[in-house]
């Protein structure tokens, strides 16, 4: 192997996780040059592990022209494996194209499993391993040794440090990360719920990560308690990211944010509720949850949810039980 082309579009948690295969596909090839094809908005996410030498990026806003011209440009780069991570109708393009003119090239497609989501979420006959595991569902079909060290380090640069110190005074390496945002609402855990867990834990620095949009977590914030620190829209993805590589822990749901954790071996708890494909796979990751019948109800958190207790799968997710679980962490 000279040459291998990872696809994976999106989204961040998505190509956090597929970014696993990187580390043994190097082992395996050292001297391989690995390319990763992703969209403009996340290019600086895979550029950021050791093992990705080459960044391609694919901007959505050029339409068919723009892949079109993309998958006759990869052509010429004569690669001699394809991973498609994403499998989707333009990833599907884009192998069709360099396969036709490389016909040495091996092609190996992660499957969606369709049918067993189908089964799953209409039928409520569940085909999928319990957990899924997502780091190890990227794995499998390269047949990679997945239940070896899939932990990785990544490269930030020092303009990413920096702006992280400036943004968020960070002088103290006991400190947590919370992140209560999530892109559908059927898995966060309930603001109450947030807000007593940071108040409890507010002895720890505590940060909380999200986006621009997620105005919410004000609410969380006990403005008396100057350790509880709001940096939701303050931080971009990769800022986010080295704040939780230097975490004595992380709080998170179903979230790129707690899969970050997970691949670079920082301690957290993950809270699951209705989603089926949101696991962690390395031992730094706790995972605590809510039995109930109907889980998992969602592919990712969309949908209505048929319970009396609205969201009960979150709710009865005790602070009690997360706090100890994270208290045991950071005194260890």
């Amino acid at each position: 192997m000279k040459k291998i082309l990872i696809i994976r579009f999106s989204s961040f948690g998505d190509i956090v996780q597929a970014l696993s295969v990187t580390k043994h596909i190097k082992e395996m090839y050292p001297n391989a040059v690995l390319d990763w094809l992703t969209k403009t908005e996340f290019g600086d996410l895979p550029a950021h592990s050791p093992y990705v030498d080459n960044i391609i990026t694919l901007n959505k806003k050029n339409g068919l022209f723009g892949l079109l011209k993309l998958s006759f440009e990869l052509r010429s780069n004569s690669y001699d494996l394809i991973y498609d991570a994403h499998s989707n109708l333009r990833s599907f393009i884009i192998k069709i194209i360099v396969k036709t003119f490389n016909p040495k090239s091996s092609v190996i497609t992660r499957s969606k499993e369709r049918w067993k989501r189908v089964l799953l979420f209409n039928f409520k006959k569940n085909k999928f391993p319990r957990p899924y595991r997502g780091m190890i569902s990227y794995c499998e079909p390269l047949e990679l040794n997945s239940a070896s060290d899939l932990i990785q380090d990544w490269n930030f640069n020092d303009k990413t440090i920096k702006n992280v110190q400036e943004k968020t005074y960070l002088n103290n390496d006991d400190y947590i990360v919370m992140a209560p945002s999530a892109a559908w609402e059927m898995k966060r855990w309930p603001v109450d719920h947030w807000k007593k867990l940071a108040n409890e834990l507010g002895d720890f620095p505590i940060y909380f990560v999200g986006g621009p949009q997620d105005n919410f977590i004000e609410e969380i914030i006990d403005k008396n308690n100057k350790n509880i620190i709001n940096v939701a829209g303050k931080l971009n993805l990769i800022e986010s990211s080295y704040l939780v590589s230097k975490a004595k822990l992380v709080v998170s749901a179903d979230t790129g944010i707690i899969h970050v954790a997970d691949l670079l071996g920082v301690n957290g708890l993950s809270l699951i509720g209705p989603t089926a494909f949101g696991f962690s796979t390395n031992k730094n990751i706790r995972t605590l949850e809510f039995d109930l019948p109907c889980r998992p109800c969602s592919k990712d958190g969309r949908g209505k949810c048929e319970r009396d207790i609205y969201q009960e799968c979150m709710v009865n997710i005790s602070v009690e039980k997360v706090k100890v679980q994270a208290i045991n962490i950071l005194r260890s």
